[in-house]
């Protein structure tokens, strides 16, 4: 096959005509085609608004078709296929998997799929318990410890905007969406340059890999938390687990800790067990909520609303004269505030979207870069201390009953409090508390923003207009401690194998995903060893 890259088609074009388009690049008839595949769709807005695809064609004579087209954008097609390691015969001893996020739900899918029998150990709730707790705390009731937006099934990822595009190249990552597909995610994701689920989607391609895991022989105990280990030589020999109330010892020699970025109390009795961790640098700052559509108006001019284009995102960046850096992180269009605490007395913002992001709102954080040097402290764990001091102060100016403090931009950079809304109107459930955020950020954290607005502003129109509304805290971008590990994936407590997020190592649901069934992989090839 032939990949064909920089096909066009304006905005009211459907893409059979990508057929015509891809027989005049390839200087050939039409009938001479015998199949055509889109591999991939984006928008291009900087000649004018289009749609550009990427497609895999099948030609009648391709040896032929390549001697006469030379074109730079028709090459061989090669697809890098990922491909499941060898099965292995069940250990007796089962591989445990610590935390149901991206990381360990593949991990656990690839053990699984592998002949392994995984445990895997959850200590939220399914993902149908989740979201009548989460919904429950967003209506004003009390915040559970155990399931809420940070813990449960899917992790963090559960409750977001859905993404699944990376920065980097894994052969992993197409295999990885084939899988979500395959369980209820928008067929769209294999396509799009910029894919995303939805938080809705997200929960029935959850509950489908479930019932796949349980199929295929894993174990799944919701309601268990990793609550100590047992080492001898240097090595795991076991786990105690937490649920209902009771300890109990789990015998592991292969364990996967895919803890996600808010186990603090997870981190700590690691710590105290002798696990290496080092603080490792992240970033805070606040939600920023616009109208979609100004950002739709400014992105797309008068193509704003075309049912082709979407609800219109944005990524955007600065560095500051005080060496500081201030970033978009995890934008939401069409989406909403959430409450996403996990700890009491703590108030935490993050942001998530349906896969129609049809709202009336977009949001997005406005971070700024924090490290080692800004904790107050040298400990591994200080960036929990560093967050958590936020988190409370976020609770205290918002009121002390989850309510976030909230400021109009304009009067964020005038310094005064704000009074109530502009045309922008709060998403953020149970509620929200004009305020000055000053009063719970840190200082060079509350510069860093008023320098970025205007700035960003200039790079995206009406990013930094009166109206827009900043929300406080974003304080759990990612983690703020990293587990070293060698180049087979384990730390320095030998079974132990560190992954994803809240190790340090991924951001975002795809690549902590592929981070997930690298360790998977290591863990098989000591299974298969063991058996030979």
């Amino acid at each position: 096959m032939l990949r064909l890259d920089q096909l066009k088609l304006n905005l009211d074009q459907d893409e059979s005509a990508l057929w015509d388009k891809a027989a005049r690049l390839l200087r050939i008839p039409r009938s001479e085609i015998r199949s055509l595949q889109v591999l991939r769709r984006a928008v291009d807005a900087r000649d004018g608004l289009c749609l550009v695809y990427t497609a895999a064609v099948e030609v009648a004579d391709q040896a032929r078709v390549l001697r006469r087209c030379r074109d730079r954008r028709v090459s061989v097609y090669e697809p890098r296929v990922y491909s499941l390691p060898a099965p292995v015969p069940a250990p007796e001893i089962r591989p445990v998997v610590v935390g149901a996020g991206p990381a360990g739900l593949f991990a656990a899918l690839v053990l699984t799929r592998c002949g392994a029998r995984p445990i895997l150990l959850e200590r939220g709730q399914p993902t149908e318990q989740r979201i009548r707790d989460v919904n429950a705390f967003w209506s004003g009731g009390p915040l559970l410890t155990e399931s809420n937006v940070q813990f449960g099934e899917g992790g963090a990822g559960a409750f977001s905007d859905g993404k699944l595009n990376t920065g980097t190249r894994d052969v992993r990552h197409r295999w990885i969406l084939e899988q979500m597909a395959a369980c209820g995610a928008p067929a769209s994701i294999l396509v799009d340059a910029k894919p995303h689920v939805g938080t809705d989607k997200l929960h029935i391609t959850l509950q489908n890999l479930r019932r796949e895991l349980l199929e295929g022989g894993a174990e799944i105990r919701f309601g268990h938390r990793l609550a100590g280990l047992h080492l001898e030589n240097g090595a795991v020999t076991a786990v105690d687990a937490a649920a209902d109330g009771q300890v109990y010892t789990l015998p592991a020699r292969q364990v996967i800790l895919a803890l996600g970025h808010s186990a603090r109390d997870t981190f700590e009795m690691l710590y105290a067990a002798g696990v290496p961790m080092e603080p490792k640098p992240f970033a805070v700052g606040v939600r920023i909520e616009h109208r979609q559509a100004d950002m739709d108006a400014a992105q797309y001019k008068t193509c704003a609303g075309h049912p082709a284009l979407g609800a219109a995102s944005y990524k955007l960046a600065c560095h500051l004269a005080n060496g500081r850096s201030a970033f978009s992180f995890c934008v939401c269009p069409g989406g909403q505030v959430v409450a996403a605490a996990s700890e009491l007395n703590q108030v935490v913002t993050n942001g998530m979207s349906e896969y129609a992001r049809d709202g009336e709102n977009i949001n997005g954080a406005l971070l700024v870069n924090v490290g080692p040097e800004d904790f107050g402290s040298s400990h591994p764990l200080a960036g929990i201390a560093f967050q958590r001091q936020l988190e409370r102060d976020a609770f205290t100016l918002g009121g002390g009953n989850y309510c976030a403090p909230v400021q109009r931009v304009e009067d964020f950079l005038a310094g005064r409090p704000s009074t109530g809304p502009g045309k922008v109107l709060p998403s953020y459930r149970p509620g929200v508390v004009y305020t000055d955020l000053h009063r719970c950020l840190p200082p060079f954290v509350a510069d860093a923003i008023s320098q970025a607005l205007p700035l960003l502003g200039r790079r995206l129109a009406g990013y930094d207009q009166p109206d827009a509304l900043l929300t406080a805290v974003e304080s759990r971008s990612s983690s703020p401690v990293r587990i070293p590990r060698d180049e087979n994936g384990q730390c320095a407590v030998r079974g132990l194998w560190p992954c994803g997020e809240g190790a340090g190592y991924a951001g975002g649901i795809l690549s902590a995903a592929a981070d997930g069934i690298r360790a998977a992989e290591q863990i098989l090839n000591i299974i298969r060893r063991d058996f030979t």
